[in-house]
């Protein structure tokens, strides 16, 4: 391949062009370029010499473009954008390199999901952090600058944030006691365990969450008795064992295998759990990237 001369042109001197083309006025160029104006007509007749055309006619009252000038400025703008475009991207890419990731992770899912999603993050970034809590404590962090990012169940009251709901959810499906004949049926609807006591949360704990799991409960003629739910699954699923009551978890939870509970899928197919992606609005651009990859981890996962 032959290489023409114009390969090692300095990709100033358009830049150069573009600005003296946008003035239209050799001063006022060498302002915006933080230069003076000798090199910078200098640069422009280099230009002109390397392009084997005239770029501008010059007058008494500044320059103005000709049409071969015309053609280059069309021609060499896309190029710049292109350039301040890259230069942002490789920006970005070395603050990845150096700032560590503050991310959330919602303990209102099985957290063996979120394997794939780890292993991939910590490749990409120098220093990975992760903070495993409740979806309302990982909002009041993002909010407070303490979490680049949170992955949580929706819905959620997250005012002030960005929240960007993802394409997965998981079926929520019931842990019983082994013992109990519910645990051994075919098919199994909330409505059929009215007389069963349920672990469940306070509603102050997740006023958005515990709203839409009423509605879905009231649709499906589900009224249990409550009884305070133990903020450790390991408590959780102990309390269960014994027979103490049930309660209503998300699918990926069936993976614990803990002796005296049954896990036991419902046909209340409306009921699931939503993941969602909140973070500061200034933070969204410099995150796009954790949203594509945390969609594409979790897709894998499920």
């Amino acid at each position: 391949m032959t290489i023409s001369p114009l390969h090692s042109l300095d990709i100033r001197l358009l830049r150069y062009f573009t600005v003296v083309a946008e003035e239209n006025n050799m001063s006022r160029a060498a302002q915006r370029l933080f230069m003076s104006q000798p090199p910078l007509s200098r640069h422009i007749r280099q230009l002109e010499e390397r392009l084997g055309v005239t770029l501008f006619v010059r007058h008494t009252r500044g320059l103005t473009l000709t049409e071969d000038g015309q053609r280059v400025l069309e021609m060499v703008r896309p190029l710049l954008a292109l350039q301040d475009k890259t230069y942002i991207a490789l920006s970005q890419l070395a603050q990845m390199e150096v700032q560590p990731l503050r991310l959330g992770l919602s303990t209102a899912f099985e957290q063996g999901v979120f394997v794939a999603l780890e292993s991939t993050l910590n490749a990409r970034v120098k220093m990975l952090r992760v903070m495993r809590h409740g979806s309302p404590e990982l909002v009041r962090q993002v909010r407070r600058g303490k979490l680049d990012a949170a992955l949580v169940a929706l819905p959620i009251e997250a005012s002030g944030l960005t929240v960007t709901p993802l394409a997965w959810q998981e079926p929520i499906i019931a842990a019983l006691p082994s013992f109990w004949s519910e645990a051994c049926t075919a098919s199994l609807s909330l409505s059929a365990l009215n007389h069963r006591p349920l672990f469940w949360f306070q509603r102050e704990r997740n006023p958005a969450f515990f709203d839409y799991t009423r509605q879905i409960f009231h649709r499906a003629g589900y009224s249990p008795s409550c009884l305070e739910e133990p903020l450790e699954h390991d408590v959780l699923l102990a309390r269960i064992a014994q027979g103490d009551g049930l309660s209503l978890l998300p699918a990926s939870f069936a993976a614990i295998q803990r002796q005296g509970v049954v896990f036991h899928p419902l046909s209340d197919a409306e009921l699931c759990i939503r993941a969602g992606l909140v973070m500061l609005p200034e933070n969204e651009s410099r995150l796009q990237w954790v949203q594509e990859l945390m969609m594409q981890s979790l897709i894998i996962s499920s």
